[in-house]
């Protein structure tokens, strides 16, 4: 096994799995739609490095973490609701890549290259997203009782409006790692099938989240192993061993809810 593919895998492992386990939070919040926006936010900055010929987390996390204060600020200071918030940001982030990004070009901003990175990248990478794993495990009970009733929260003592800008950066830092292994089109996936594929067969938060964070290291693997052998690019593999997985937790609930006869 030679050193890139090494790199290749630790960083996806530690990406994918950082995603699926902070989906948890956001599928039960309704907020897998605030990663869409976001990643294509990322497209200004991902330009700008592929230009340039600079690291792409240098210009890709400026424009993603800016994009989440942006809908923390707006969402708190004109209360439109958050479909409205992520339209806005959604266009920003498309028209301004569509204007600076040569076409020719455009092939790594839009669905990733995990296989260039490189040891210091890889490194930001297991730190950030170690960073979100333990941010989450340590806030995942005071998050989920937000997300269920925030008034119910704020009466616990719970300060939700800093507690909702960290969860913003944690889904802005893990939005912007994601570019890196699926580009900025299809970043969300990351974050939103392996959560939908644990909800379907899980019966605890425990399992909730063990399962969404297995499917996702597990499809990433799978990608960065399999892609090569068709010549086909590692993010969008990612995504359909993905979609396998959540197809086949939709048969498995079916056949679990179906009651045996006799």
């Amino acid at each position: 096994m030679n050193n890139q593919l090494i790199l290749t895998l630790v960083s996806s492992i530690f990406i994918s799995g950082s995603a699926a386990y902070l989906g948890t939070l956001m599928l039960s919040r309704k907020m897998t739609i605030v990663a869409d926006p976001l990643s294509h936010l990322t497209l200004p900055g991902a330009a700008l490095s592929i230009l340039y010929g600079f690291e792409l987390f240098t210009g890709v996390f400026p424009f993603v973490i800016g994009g989440a204060i942006l809908i923390w600020f707006l969402g708190r200071k004109t209360k439109l609701p958050m479909e409205n918030l992520t339209a806005i940001i959604f266009a920003a982030g498309v028209g301004t890549a569509l204007l600076i990004l040569p076409i020719d070009k455009a092939e790594e901003a839009l669905v990733g290259n995990i296989t260039n990175i490189s040891f210091a990248e890889t490194l930001i990478a297991v730190l950030i997203s170690i960073t979100v794993i333990v941010f989450v495990a340590f806030m995942y009970n005071k998050i989920m009782l937000m997300n269920i009733n925030e008034d119910i929260a704020k009466i616990r003592g719970i300060n939700t409006n800093s507690l909702d800008f960290l969860y913003l950066i944690s889904i802005a830092l893990v939005v912007g790692l994601g570019v890196y292994l699926v580009g900025s089109i299809i970043t969300a996936a990351l974050v939103a099938i392996p959560a939908g594929t644990s909800k379907n067969i899980s019966k605890s938060v425990s399992s909730y989240w063990r399962v969404a964070i297995f499917t996702g290291v597990a499809s990433s693997i799978g990608g960065v192993l399999i892609a090569p052998l068709f010549s086909a690019p590692i993010g969008p593999v990612i995504i359909v061993i993905n979609v396998i997985f959540f197809t086949m937790s939709v048969i498995v609930s079916e056949i679990i809810r179906t009651p045996r006869k006799g």
